[in-house]
């Protein structure tokens, strides 16, 4: 597990980067707003939460996005658990975790209670989160799984840093564990990424980015 697990890098003290990818996990301009902008409201999201809701994410990192959907979550007032699954080949220790949120006290009480039983890897069941970690190259897991989502996080590192998350075969593994009328959102708008989700299905519209990226890619699956 430990040649497995994410290696960091700090930049001011409170940005992790992955020295594997030289890579930022997350905005420099506010990670949670990005969060908000790319995956939540990309995903047309609280309105489509329903119970039994499935979010699958390539690339969990630090833990930000699965505590954004899981507060929003329970501050819409969702019945159930939400489902939650993260594709993730590299995984960040807790304690880095711990450092890495702090520079986020929106989420702190949803990341104090998952901290408290997550080891690092697996699942874990927070009554109201169902979430599980699929360590490894997703290129061999995705094909693998049995589960389909109806939202998906693509939040791989850039595409021309870690091409590997995103490629034509592994976006055609997204579109068939989508669950019909699902859809997929992303912080790149790549033109590579994007016709590799048109050729799996999804109706692929470019919209405006968060922060200084001026276009994102939002894809509902048709």
């Amino acid at each position: 597990m430990a040649d497995q697990q994410a290696r960091l890098s700090w930049r001011d003290g409170t940005i992790p980067v992955s020295d594997q990818f030289d890579d930022p996990y997350f905005s420099i301009h506010d990670g949670l707003a990005e969060t908000g902008h790319v995956f939540l409201a990309g995903n047309d999201l609280p309105e489509r939460f329903r119970p039994g809701f499935h979010i699958a994410e390539l690339g969990f990192g630090t833990g930000l996005n699965l505590l954004a959907a899981w507060k929003l979550w329970e501050d819409s007032g969702q019945v159930g658990a939400l489902q939650f699954t993260s594709f993730e080949a590299f995984p960040m220790v807790p304690a880095d975790m711990a450092r890495a949120l702090e520079a986020f006290p929106a989420v702190a009480p949803w990341a104090e209670r998952f901290l408290a039983v997550w080891t690092g890897q697996g699942s874990c069941d927070l009554g109201t989160l169902c979430f599980e970690m699929i360590t490894g190259d997703a290129r061999l897991s995705l094909p693998e799984w049995t589960g389909q989502a109806d939202a998906w996080f693509l939040d791989g590192f850039s595409p021309a840093k870690n091409p590997e998350l995103w490629g034509e075969d592994l976006m055609a593994e997204v579109a068939r564990h989508t669950a019909a009328g699902g859809s997929a959102a992303t912080y790149t708008a790549a033109g590579f990424v994007r016709r590799g989700l048109e050729a799996a299905g999804f109706a692929v519209t470019r919209i405006p980015g968060y922060g200084r990226k001026r276009h994102m890619t939002k894809a509902e699956l048709v």
